[in-house]
């Protein structure tokens, strides 16, 4: 599932630089998260840039958007054609692989 802001969003832009697809803009009064860019990092860490930095945690999973590693790598090989994405993914590209780093499935 794609990660989303939610209202309690100061506005800081802590997330912005840290999403490697570019998937966050600033938005009127908050930022937002593209769906269709964001892979909640899959292929560039085993955790999710924008929630680790933001300090009112409202980088959070987007309901509405729920996607498995597959789909994820897939967006960031087409978003990144330039980057070669090893397959399978070693536990420091996805939190898939990493139970330390797995979100819940009902969050």
């Amino acid at each position: 599932m794609a990660t989303m802001i939610t209202t309690e969003c100061i506005n800081c832009g802590a997330c912005e630089p840290e999403c490697p697809n570019e998937a966050i803009s600033e938005g009127d009064g908050a930022y937002f998260i593209d769906p269709n860019l964001c892979t909640e990092c899959v292929g560039f860490h085993d955790y999710e840039a924008c929630q680790a930095v933001c300090p009112v945690e409202c980088c959070v999973p987007d309901p509405d958007y729920r996607e498995s590693e597959a789909t994820l790598l897939a967006r960031a090989a087409k978003n990144h054609p330039a980057e070669r994405f090893p397959r399978p993914l070693p536990a420091e590209l996805t939190r898939f692989s990493n139970p330390g780093r797995q979100r819940a499935a009902n969050e």
